[in-house]
């Protein structure tokens, strides 16, 4: 073999201007004779740059041989047990594992196998709003406690402030920072211990409703221990007031919550919006107020009955007087504890009805229906009786005594007197009115028929012909004292009682042309348009309870080309709030809002207007305070007049009797006034049907008035009376020299006969 093809000989590879050193292997051999020749040319060239024999032997590296290892030395191994080697793992995880410990009873300190990735660290506890800001409104402040027993208490466990939020307390008044924590109290528990309901029986105007949604919003964010007290709400409302509570709660909060308003829509879309409110759980729900109508709520209740809710707010509130209805059922088969119910008038008719409310949100507080009429209600009736003995006058006030005690805790009542020092002066006036010469005949004709005769001795004319009804006759009075015309149908159908009228009305009368000196009333209230048009830019709106009433409204303004609007039971809600937007625009040419009472007595802001005219009165004084507060309230800024208008003598002065009546009831367990006067006995509220000829003032008359001396008051009223006193403490006016009102006092002449007039409160005048 020749050397130069030995295993070990190194073979020159030239490519380009590099020199490449590669060991042959046996494949070199078996190559062709090109490769070869190849091989013996490029030996044979020099080439610049070639390694030397010293750099060949130390770069080379045989194939054949293994390279040496570098000889370690070791000491012998020695094996541990596995059982060893567990234990003394285990020694260094205790000892890692053991935190330092204070010598604190109840100290538990945390180890590494407490911690977690993705758990929020416990940080120092403080209220959602900061408590000692200036003019914050605290409704819970924690216990006192020392440092050491805040070291000793568990972190999870600290109390902390309840505090309103500041966008809210910032607009409150003092009466309605008081009134958001007195519910508070009552919600939580802390006023009547395992009850927690509270009716807020605040008078119209003083904001009930931004006080329930300081609550509703306080109790949804906060609690003493730092999470929400309530998860979902309920405002349960009238139809035309749900939009109203959607757009305060949007107001007030704006963005902060979106409220589920419902009160329209198919039955399956209702029933799956309420299913999505009751199922609806969290820290941040979609919509945790929902407000809905009466109606809504009882007809969809199976639905919210399958859960559990934080807080139920029951607007106008008197709707629940009677506990058989099924309005009533509905709402008290609600899972809810907390119950707040909205009233401006809680006493409208009789104790039982103001029982019903206090069972609703207190159950049990004053004992059954049975146990509170035997207890409290009849009692206190037969001592309000003009008639009733000392024994029962003493009776009486020892039973009111204990009924106040009871239900203060669990009720809030402030009057509108507060309004006086936020809204101008309002000047109340009950002015009646003469029944003109067809009245008077058809009136007296009416209850002297021989058909109201038999009815008022309790007689019928057979099983098939049944003597007129009360109630019917009650309804046509009312509507002839309003104006003849509305009577004209039972004329011309000969209806019992009414058998000779048609003779009476003057000749070719036609109830389609209005006649204002037809009705005592319509001829004064013709006069007093007529003064306010122009004597300056003042806007009236005129209330009845019938609709064919505010007809003959609308003929009358047509003839004397007077700008109006109308809102009653037939407009829809979205229309009725364009109606109102449109007349209280400054800008706008309606001089009239014509309003039923019914439809439009709750809610509506009329502000645009400072002058009313309640038409005819309601049996229930509560239907007509509700409409009176619609000019006499937030955001007026003119001198407000207030006109009731009564035919003098006629079953009218008879219901506004009633009504002195109900508000004195009202007066006793509501405010309690004391001293309301006792002016009429049963016997005489009941005597009805009574024409009183040849009076002024039938009521004036039932006071003995002591301060008015041959058609003359000589003794000024109290210095303290105002618009909530007693009528018998009004100035009584038997001419128009004692009047304030100039409009009145122009229009006297056409049919007043007498008037009562007292002011709100005296107008502070700053220089």
């Amino acid at each position: 073999m020749r050397r130069s093809q030995a295993p070990s000989a190194v073979a020159k590879v030239l490519c380009g201007e590099e020199l490449v050193w590669r060991n042959h292997s046996d494949s070199d051999y078996s190559g062709d004779e090109d490769d070869r020749t190849s091989r013996k040319k490029s030996k044979r060239r020099k080439i610049a740059g070639t390694p030397t024999s010293a750099h060949k032997r130390n770069s080379y590296c045989s194939p054949y041989r293994k390279p040496l290892y570098p000889i370690v030395t070791s000491p012998q191994t020695v094996v541990i047990s596995s059982d060893a080697a567990a234990a003394h793992e285990a020694l260094i995880k205790s000892i890692l594992s053991r935190p330092f410990k204070i010598p604190i009873p109840n100290y538990n300190g945390q180890t590494y196998a407490q911690k977690q990735l993705g758990l929020r660290r416990n940080s120092a506890r403080v209220a959602l709003h900061d408590p000692f800001e200036e003019g914050a409104l605290v409704l819970y402040t924690p216990p006192e406690i020392s440092a050491n027993d805040k070291i000793k208490l568990q972190g999870d466990k600290q109390q902390v402030h309840v505090v309103v939020d500041p966008v809210l307390s910032k607009v409150l008044r003092p009466h309605q920072r008081e009134g958001v924590k007195f519910m508070y109290d009552c919600v939580t528990g802390v006023q009547i211990v395992g009850s927690f309901g509270c009716i807020m029986a605040d008078e119209m105007g003083l904001g009930k409703t931004l006080q329930c949604i300081s609550l509703m919003w306080t109790l949804l964010r906060q609690s003493p221990n730092m999470k929400p007290t309530i998860e979902k709400a309920i405002v349960v409302a009238p139809s035309s007031l749900v939009k109203n509570w959607y757009n305060e709660i949007a107001k007030w909060l704006g963005t902060k919550v979106n409220p589920l308003a419902i009160d329209s829509g198919s039955k399956d879309e209702i029933d799956r919006n309420l299913e999505g409110f009751m199922n609806t759980y969290g820290r941040r729900p979609a919509n945790p107020i929902l407000i809905i109508s009466y109606e809504t709520l009882r007809l969809h209740a199976h639905v919210l009955h399958k859960g559990e809710v934080g807080l139920v707010i029951c607007d106008e509130g008197h709707r629940l007087k009677n506990s058989e209805n099924q309005t009533y059922q509905a709402l008290s088969g609600l899972r809810c504890a907390r119950r707040v119910l909205l009233s401006g008038t809680p006493i409208q008719n009789d104790l039982l009805e103001y029982f019903s409310l206090v069972h609703f949100v207190n159950t049990g507080l004053l004992g059954t229906a049975a146990e509170f009429r035997r207890k409290y209600e009849i009692p206190i009736l037969r001592s309000r009786d003009a008639d009733a003995s000392d024994a029962d006058h003493k009776r009486g006030k020892e039973c009111l005594e204990e009924l106040i005690q009871v239900v203060n805790r669990c009720i809030i009542r402030r009057t509108s007197a507060l309004l006086t020092k936020y809204l101008p002066t309002k000047i109340e006036q009950v002015v009646c009115c003469t029944l003109s010469p067809l009245q008077l005949q058809l009136y007296k004709s009416f209850v002297e028929s021989e058909s109201m005769q038999r009815k008022l001795r309790g007689e019928s004319r057979g099983k098939g012909d049944p003597a007129v009804s009360s109630l019917s006759s009650i309804t046509t009075l009312k509507k002839l004292c309003n104006h003849p015309s509305l009577i004209w149908d039972k004329v011309q159908e000969r209806a019992d009682g009414w058998e000779n009228a048609a003779e009476m009305f003057p000749p070719g009368y036609n109830p389609k042309n209005v006649q204002p000196e037809l009705s005592g009333k319509m001829a004064v209230l013709d006069c007093l348009l007529a003064s306010i048009k122009s004597s300056g830019n003042d806007k009236v709106v005129l209330v009845s309870n019938y609709t064919q009433t505010l007809d003959l409204f609308e003929k009358m303004c047509y003839m004397r080309r007077y700008g109006y609007v109308r809102l009653d039971g037939s407009m829809s809600i979205k229309k009725r709030a364009k109606v109102v937007e449109r007349f209280n625009d400054p800008t706008s040419s309606d001089f009239i809002f014509m309003l039923s009472s019914k439809a439009g007595g709750c809610g509506l802001n009329l502000i645009g207007a400072n002058r009313l005219v309640m038409f005819d009165p309601d049996w229930n004084p509560a239907n007509d305070d509700q409409a009176m507060a619609r000019v006499w309230r937030d955001g007026q800024k003119k001198q407000c007049f207030i006109y009731r208008l009564l035919a003098t003598g006629s079953i009218e002065e008879k219901i506004f009797q009633r009504q002195a009546h109900k508000k004195a009831l009202s007066s006793c367990v509501v405010d309690q006034e004391e001293d309301v006067q006792r002016h009429f006995s049963v016997a005489e509220l009941r005597d009805l049907f009574t024409l009183e000829e040849g009076t002024k003032s039938s009521t004036h008359d039932r006071f003995k008035c002591r301060r008015c001396v041959n058609g003359i008051q000589v003794k000024e009223p109290p210095a303290e009376a105002d618009c909530n006193s007693d009528l018998s403490v009004w100035h009584h006016c038997h001419d128009k020299k004692n009047l304030v009102d100039f409009s009145l006092k122009s229009v006297w002449p056409a049919g007043v006969t007498f008037a009562f007039h007292q002011r709100s409160h005296e107008q502070k005048v700053t220089v």
